[in-house]
């Protein structure tokens, strides 16, 4: 009996000491020098346990028997690290700790792979969530001021470009009938819509802006470059991240986001954004200030991990916006070559009417037509990661809509000249990508993918006429445009509808001659067709059979119709070869054969002798021959400085016209015989100190019409003989020749409400040349350059509570972000006005 007790105690003895045993976790903390790191401290993250490493800098710790964890490994003067443990089953753990302000070499997955970003042979410009959040940047027009290659014209959603270079979108309100020339990916997912681009970023882990060319690793082909955002993803570690702002102008924003385990093969991810702030221009008319913020957005995901080799992600996602905004100012007026009746100054005398102010940065309008900017967008994607041999095998698959319920005041007055100007639009998409990216051989790697979009969008517009009208159409003196009633409340109501496929097979093969050498060839084939209805017809307005007063009101609008169905295919590529001299300098070359697909006209069409121009509604694809050349290089420890040579020749360049007939709702598409843009792209880094960091980035750019022969008139030759005007030689609409953003902080170790961290200044700056905001350059319609700067104090910790006061535009630079002629061309012209100083303060709890 003794025995037998002796046995079982010594049997339960060992089992308590492997179970003790086995809940500890051991490891050692190392510098990047592979100097052993003396009182680390070591924490689990969201509880009290804790230890700190000894004179060797090995730690043990007890996890408690509780799994997952994630372990926080900090140490003053040392970049926190987060090492996530899902298993006890592991060997002691190698922990290496980054000195503060030391250059983290980033990563990226552009090329379907993870691989440092200086070690990857394309132009490529890197935010990460933290440096966005930092920085304020919380949507792509706050991006640009840190990427200054970027380029983001927005007159309200809808009427959003975003060019790369110069290039991607014809500048000028959005036409749905031609595909953006710049790629936005989140998740992997094609956003098709260029609203997306206003809508604020939820829960970013990275944003990789890729500059050139992108059809053999995209889905979708683009011609100038692509936005690739990776959102964060669920953890098996329960981990919560709470964010909160409020500045001047009653700005609030609040973020918040919480992950865990949901059982042990799923975890979950929810985050929320909302943002608010007060009008920034004041309504005379209404007395209540007008183009605020209001949006919400929430996005949830969740992770399957049914095995190691495969993950599995279902995410959805909402956003809204409601503002009371993106209202212009009347920025100036134009002389035309109209007769001097016709002229702005004259019709307005005539109608006893005064603009609110003849400053546009007094920020006074008196619209009568209010500002709506509806817009809600959303969707749901279904990702599946899984590996297969050497290589990972991708699918997604994803269902998207887009819808826009606007009300504009295209005439800019406080006069009734368009009652109505709203164009309503509901887009859908269906999305569906199959990609394999991997290692073939010992020297031959790539990726090979399909690629397959299916997108509708309906428009149901109505534009109508106010009781101004009649003077601001007036092109003749006859009294019978005095006729009372004539116009008021004529207007028009169109229906169009464009269906667009597009379906591409693509690939690139990284073969390595030698470890240093590299040759990149890549190769598309692609599939578009576009079938577009538009139908336009007139109502209202003074009900008679007089046929000299219809033939008055056929002056202003018509009925239209016209329907186009159009295909086509293209084999496009590119070639990359790739030194790497040493370690320290990588070198590139690379030639690219892209295109953009045909266009469609589903905006009105101009007219000859009452009769719509045809031939006009089919736009002929974009040809586009590209050389690169660049230098990726780290001159000296904790450094980087990356220049880029680029050289982009356009043919058929799809183009925005502006209309002067009223009835050309959002001008129209044409092409151009041919463009070219040219430049160089300098991109620097540098830590001064383990207390100072700086960077900067600069690019010139000269984008010009080789050849453009038709061009529409500029705003100031309105009313001329001829219709058309030759503007080749002159400069591309939104390109700076110069443009560049300088940056820097400085920091040191802090402690605050007990919470090790560090006490940080931070100074952004970003300033661009003038630029013209028309597509034919008019001397009225140029962008002066400016420059703005941006700061930052604060206390910033990884875990517990982070503060941070912030102001942008601190020294109130007025400035326009674009010039706009109203619709019909009478001679004034509106202003986007950047935004005046803003400043608040940030308060961020990380759990």
């Amino acid at each position: 009996m003794k025995n037998s007790i002796k046995k079982t105690l010594t049997l339960l003895s060992v089992l308590t000491f492997s179970i003790s045993f086995a809940q500890n976790i051991e490891g050692v903390v190392t510098t990047n020098q592979n100097i052993p790191l003396e009182a680390a401290n070591i924490v689990i993250k969201g509880t009290t346990s804790n230890t700190i490493s000894d004179s060797s800098g090995k730690f043990i710790i007890d996890t408690k028997g509780k799994l997952p964890l994630t372990l926080l490994v900090q140490n003053v003067g040392y970049k926190t690290a987060e090492i996530e443990i899902t298993s006890l089953a592991i060997p002691s753990l190698q922990i290496t700790l980054i000195e503060e302000n030391a250059l983290v070499e980033v990563v990226v997955s552009s090329r379907r792979r993870i691989e440092k970003v200086q070690d990857v042979p394309i132009a490529i410009s890197v935010i990460t969530g933290k440096q966005a959040e930092q920085t304020g940047a919380f949507n792509v027009n706050r991006i640009k001021e840190l990427v200054p290659s970027v380029q983001l014209y927005s007159s309200n959603p809808r009427n959003t470009g975003i060019n790369i270079r110069s290039l991607g979108s014809p500048f000028g309100l959005t036409n749905d009938g031609i595909d953006p020339g710049v790629g936005f990916y989140v998740d992997g997912v094609y956003y098709a819509r260029p609203a997306a681009t206003t809508l604020d970023f939820i829960d970013i882990e990275q944003i990789e802006v890729l500059r050139g060319p992108q059809g053999s690793l995209f889905g979708k082909n683009t011609t100038s470059g692509a936005f690739n955002i990776t959102t964060r993803k669920p953890s098996f570690t329960s981990g919560a991240d709470f964010e909160v702002s409020y500045g001047n102008y009653a700005f609030l924003q609040a973020k918040a986001s919480v992950t865990g385990a949901l059982g042990k093969k799923i975890a979950g991810r929810i985050s929320f954004s909302g943002t608010q702030r007060d009008g920034l221009i004041d309504n005379v008319a209404t007395g209540r200030p007008t183009n605020s913020l209001n949006n919400q957005g929430i996005r949830g995901q969740l992770l399957y991990t049914p095995s190691e080799r495969t993950n599995i992600i279902l995410a959805a996602d909402i956003t809204t916006q409601r503002p009371d905004g993106y209202a212009q100012v009347v920025a100036g007026v134009a002389p035309t070559q109209r007769a001097p009746y016709r002229q702005f100054d004259a019709i307005i005398a005539d109608l006893n009417y005064q603009l609110p102010s003849l400053n546009a940065f007094d920020r006074k309008i008196d619209h009568d037509t209010p500002w709506r900017s509806g817009q809600d967008m959303g969707g749901i994607s279904l990702n599946v990661d899984t590996k297969i041999g050497n290589g990972t095998l991708t699918a997604t698959t994803a269902w998207r809509f887009w819808n826009w319920d606007p009300s504009n005041d295209r005439d800019f007055t406080g006069l009734q000249v368009l009652a109505k100007s709203q164009n309503p639009t509901r887009q859908t998409q269906i999305t569906q990508e199959v990609r394999y990216a991997g290692q073939l051989t010992s020297k031959l790697s790539g990726v090979v993918g399909v690629f397959f979009i299916d997108q509708t969008s309906q428009t149901d517009g109505t534009e109508e006429s106010g009781n101004a009208q009649w003077r601001f159409a007036q092109s003749t003196t006859s009294n019978l445009w005095k006729t009372p009633n004539l116009f008021e409340g004529y207007g028009i109501k169109t229906d169009a509808r464009i269906r667009a496929t597009s379906a591409a097979v693509f690939g690139q093969l990284d073969w390595a001659i030698t470890e240093r050498l590299h040759v990149l060839p890549g190769l598309r084939h692609n599939f578009d067709k576009k079938d577009a209805d538009y139908n336009r017809t007139t109502y209202g307005g003074l009900q008679m059979s007089d046929p000299a007063l219809i033939a008055l009101k056929k002056l202003v609008y018509t009925d239209q119709s016209f329907s186009s169905n159009t295909d086509n295919t293209d084999f496009s590529g590119n070639i990359t070869v790739s030194f790497k001299a040493t370690d320290k300098i990588n070198a590139y070359a690379t030639f690219a054969k892209s295109y953009k697909p045909v266009g469609v006209n589903v905006a009105g069409l101009p007219t000859l002798a009452g009769q719509p121009i045809l031939e006009l509604a089919v736009i002929k694809p974009e040809e586009v021959n590209h050389y690169e050349i660049g230098v990726k290089t780290s001159p000296f420890k904790n450094s980087i400085f990356n220049l880029t040579f680029f050289n982009t020749d356009i043919k058929d360049f799809q183009t925005n016209v502006q209309a002067a007939e009223l009835g050309v709702n959002r001008g129209y598409l044409a092409n151009a015989d041919k463009v070219q843009v040219k430049g160089v792209e300098l991109d620097a880094s540098f830590v001064i100190s383990k207390h100072l960091t700086i960077n900067g980035a600069a690019t010139y750019t000269d984008g010009k019409y080789v050849k453009f022969t038709n061009a529409p008139l500029p705003l100031e030759e309105t009313g001329a003989a001829v219709s058309f005007k030759d503007v080749s030689g002159t400069t591309l609409p939104g390109a700076s020749k110069w443009a560049g953003s300088l940056g820097g902080e400085l920091s040191d170790k802090a402690k605050f409400f007990g919470n090790a961290g560090k006490i940080f200044l931070g100074i952004d700056s970003y300033a661009r040349s003038e630029f013209s905001s028309s597509p034919s350059a008019s001397k009225y319609l140029i962008v002066q350059g400016y420059a703005l700067f941006n700061a930052r104090l604060g206390f910033r910790a990884t875990d517990g509570l982070s503060v941070q006061f912030w102001g942008r535009n601190l020294l109130d630079k007025d400035y326009y972000e674009q010039l706009l002629p109203a619709g019909g061309n009478s001679g004034q012209y509106a202003g986007v006005l950047g935004d005046q100083r803003t400043y608040g303060v940030t308060l961020k709890y990380s759990l």
